[in-house]
């Protein structure tokens, strides 16, 4: 009788981590690497949270080579960003839920401080997310693909 009662649990535990997991990949929160879209190479890792409805992304780590600065300041932004640290700082927000998209954001290019308007879109059933950065139009800007980390 243990050893039914035992394996039951097991199977529900299973099936809530499964649920979970599920539940992670509808949606952009959490932890995501983002790529270098000309290089191929990781640039940082970003955490995707959402209130009321809204995302943004901080900054958790930066992907550095050992000769360049491990804790850079946002030398070329502007405003509440301008030489702050990049890590930690919020690179992505405003992005809201339309229909499969995540639309009407801005994102902030460390390595230029120029602000953009954002959308994204989950792809590969939540294991990647397309973040594409614009100046007017979609058309008329570049996409990244970021990679979940949890």
């Amino acid at each position: 009788m243990r050893i039914l009662v035992k394996a039951g649990l097991l199977a529900a535990a299973m099936a809530l981590s499964s649920a979970a997991a599920w539940a992670d990949d509808s949606s952009p929160v959490g932890l995501w690497k983002s790529v270098d879209d000309a290089s191929g190479k990781p640039k940082a890792l970003i955490r995707v949270t959402e209130s009321n409805g809204v995302l943004q992304g901080k900054i958790e780590k930066l992907f550095r080579t050992p000769d360049q600065d491990q804790a850079p300041k946002c030398d070329k932004c502007q405003g509440a960003n301008k030489d702050q640290p990049m890590i930690g700082m919020t690179m992505l927000s405003g992005l809201k839920k339309s229909g499969e998209e995540y639309v009407d954001g801005e994102i902030t290019d460390p390595a230029d401080g120029k602000v953009y308007r954002s959308k994204a879109w989950l792809t590969e059933n939540g294991k990647k997310l397309q973040v594409r950065g614009y100046v007017g139009l979609p058309m008329f800007g570049r996409s990244q693909t970021w990679l979940r980390q949890e």
